[in-house]
């Protein structure tokens, strides 16, 4: 379990909220994977910022260590900080209202809870490159969900 999976994951929306896409990419040694999908109809940025990392690590087949790389700060925090305590209110934040995307948190805890995962927020469109990779992956995801020649 030393030798990490690296993983980069990205997600948008034109415009949010609207048709999204998400990408990812998995490397693990000199093998590589890239994946994307997306949404034609109507969904956020925090989603497809979700769906990205669920996506990569339900894909993965046996437990490992992942660094996870995202440039999502909801994200990061969310699964990092605050998602404990929203399972442990009964899925209500600190104001009391409804988690958003509660869905999409209680699969990523399921998805994370079979790997040994380290969360990296990176800044996005600062020339890293596999962040760059995902990005475009995710832009690809929303045109195929769309129907749209990339």
């Amino acid at each position: 379990m030393t030798d990490p999976v690296i993983i980069h994951t990205d997600g948008g929306c034109r415009p949010n909220p609207g048709p999204g896409g998400w990408g990812a990419v998995l490397r693990h040694r000199e093998h590589v994977r890239e994946m994307c999908g997306g949404e034609p109809g109507e969904t956020s940025n925090n989603r497809m910022e979700l769906t990205a990392p669920i996506m990569a690590l339900e894909a993965l087949t046996r437990p490992v260590l992942v660094h996870l790389y995202t440039d999502s700060t909801y994200v990061r925090n969310g699964i990092t900080k605050w998602v404990l305590g929203w399972e442990r209110n009964g899925w209500l934040t600190a104001a009391k209202q409804p988690v958003k995307n509660v869905d999409l948190w209680q699969r990523l805890q399921a998805a994370c809870s079979r790997h040994e995962v380290e969360w990296f927020w990176v800044k996005g469109h600062a020339g890293v490159a596999d962040n760059e990779l995902a990005d475009v992956l995710a832009t690809r995801g929303m045109q195929e969900a769309m129907g749209v020649a990339g």
